[in-house]
């Protein structure tokens, strides 16, 4: 990824630099943006941070091309207060604040304020996350496409139709991992149960896990003809399937009521 034009001349701003943070700035970096076009905004910014060429709680730009909010939650409200004077302008406002809504920014920035609000999600550490991202009536085309360069960054990306769709996001992608990863405890667990090491029944989970979710992505076929392929009739896997596929008890209503409780709480979290 090349920085466009537009930022390498007026500068991105990073509010807050944390694991998220990182994780951006570091894939910029490997990209070949210039360190020098980044200015962070962070209290405590870590030793990678301050030593990899990048503007640290320097003056900033007059007029930034983005602003990236990438505090928690609970530290907007004073943050923001700090990049007041850039609402309402050109400057685009780019947000990975989990449940921090648009209303929200434009209440401090302005409702003329042009903002994208996105989530990530944790694999983003990895440069394999997926973000969701969507804009108010102020973004334009060129908006979302320089906000969607810049999270390609850790990974792939989507566009929404609506913020009330970033609910469900949340219940499928951003909470995802957490369902991913237990999976993988459970999985190694059960092999535990049936006589593997322990060490080994990890490692089998993680690579398994790992390398369907690889080919899952790859393959040009559907994940339900990729269950097929490895499904022979009457055979080891049908057996397991046949109980992970049960109606009443099985996978599918777990994760429909999992997913269901994640995005009521992110509702509820939006509300309060």
């Amino acid at each position: 990824m090349m920085m466009s034009k537009n930022i390498l001349e007026r500068g991105l701003v990073m509010l807050g630099c944390g694991k998220m943070g990182s994780a951006l700035l570091s894939g910029w970096l490997e990209q070949g943006v210039d360190p020098k076009s980044v200015w962070i905004l962070d209290p405590k910014p870590s030793k990678w941070v301050i030593s990899c060429g990048v503007r640290v709680n320097e003056i900033l730009p007059d007029d930034p091309a983005i602003v990236l909010v990438a505090v928690k939650p609970q530290m907007m409200g004073e943050a923001l207060l700090r990049l007041q004077k850039f609402g309402a302008g050109t400057t685009l406002f780019l947000s990975v604040a989990a449940g921090t809504s648009i209303s929200t920014f434009e209440k401090v920035l302005g409702s003329s304020t042009p903002i994208v609000r996105a989530m990530p999600n944790t694999p983003a550490a990895v440069g394999q996350g997926i973000t969701a991202l969507i804009g108010n009536s102020r973004t334009t085309d060129t908006d979302l496409a320089e906000a969607q360069s810049l999270m390609a960054a850790v990974g792939q990306t989507v566009l929404l139709q609506d913020e009330s769709q970033m609910d469900a996001v949340t219940g499928v992608s951003g909470s995802g991992p957490a369902y991913v990863f237990h999976l993988i405890e459970t999985l190694a667990e059960a092999g535990v149960e049936q006589g593997l090491p322990a060490g080994m029944a990890m490692r089998l989970a993680q690579a398994t896990v790992a390398g369907a979710g690889a080919l899952a992505v790859q393959s040009d076929e559907s994940a339900e003809q990729l269950r097929i392929n490895v499904t022979s009739p009457h055979g080891t896997t049908q057996a397991a399937l046949e109980v992970l596929m049960n109606d009443k008890s099985g996978l599918q209503s777990l994760i429909t009521s999992a997913v269901e409780a994640a995005t009521k709480r992110s509702q509820e979290l939006s509300n309060d």
